[in-house]
């Protein structure tokens, strides 16, 4: 007969009990008798009072964007699928306790079994999830870093002193641009940007390789230093 509504507590407690058993409308993967059933409903069932229909629910929900591209026939209506009665099952909430539930409290494994094919459908989905979240690399932390780089004197010549400054390379290391800024008496020094990634570039071990150029480089100044992974397109 399929289901007849998901308003009523008559209609969701059947749409309760037929997904006490079931992950999916038919087979066992998620298809258009899933997006139709879902579709009908107008909000999400009481987990507390319908926990396998909200349990459903929830689950098709997460391929709402996939809608389109389940298997199907999406033209047919929800009513097509569910219990083949009408006949209104007892909301395991609230069945009574008889004897045997009172003797046996714990339940029996053989009655909570789950289908092996709905066990082999989660476990694939769970290991293809983990999978992908392996094969993701965290960005690497990056900062921008503006040094000041003073030379000598006034005859210092500026050129080759910025000329050996990029001439470093170290992995994790990009030069940015730089200007000359005046500092009196007719000297300049050079001010140069740079991103470093944190893990694999010490800016103390930077200064101590530029000031090695002893001819041009007096000292080394840091300026600023910003962690700056998201402004790193800009920096340019």
């Amino acid at each position: 007969m399929g289901f007849t509504d998901f308003v009523s507590e008559a209609g969701l407690t059947v749409a309760n009990s037929f997904f006490a058993t079931r992950s999916y409308i038919v087979g066992h993967a998620p298809s258009q008798a899933d997006v139709v059933t879902y579709k009908a409903f107008s909000a999400a069932p009481d987990a507390a009072k319908y926990p396998h229909v909200a349990r459903w629910y929830q689950h098709i929900a997460s391929y709402e964007s996939e809608f389109a591209s389940l298997p199907g026939d999406p033209t047919k209506a929800y009513t097509t699928y569910g219990p083949e009665t009408t006949d209104l099952p007892t909301n395991p909430k609230d069945k009574p306790a008889d004897d045997d539930d009172m003797d046996d409290l714990f339940g029996s494994d053989e009655d909570e079994e789950e289908d092996p094919e709905v066990v082999k459908e989660r476990e694939a989905r769970l290991a293809e999830y983990k999978k992908k979240k392996e094969g993701k690399t965290k960005p690497a932390a990056k900062s921008i870093v503006t040094l000041d780089v003073k030379p000598w004197d006034d005859e210092t010549n500026l050129q080759e002193l910025e000329k050996n400054v990029r001439a470093i390379e170290v992995d994790g290391l990009v030069w940015g641009a730089s200007k000359l800024v005046a500092v009196g008496f007719g000297i300049k020094k050079l001010q140069i940007n740079l991103v470093v990634e944190d893990e694999k570039v010490s800016t103390d071990e930077l200064q101590q390789t530029i000031e090695e150029d002893e001819d041009h480089v007096q000292s080394t100044d840091v300026v600023s230093f910003n962690c700056a992974f998201r402004v790193f397109t800009s920096f340019f």
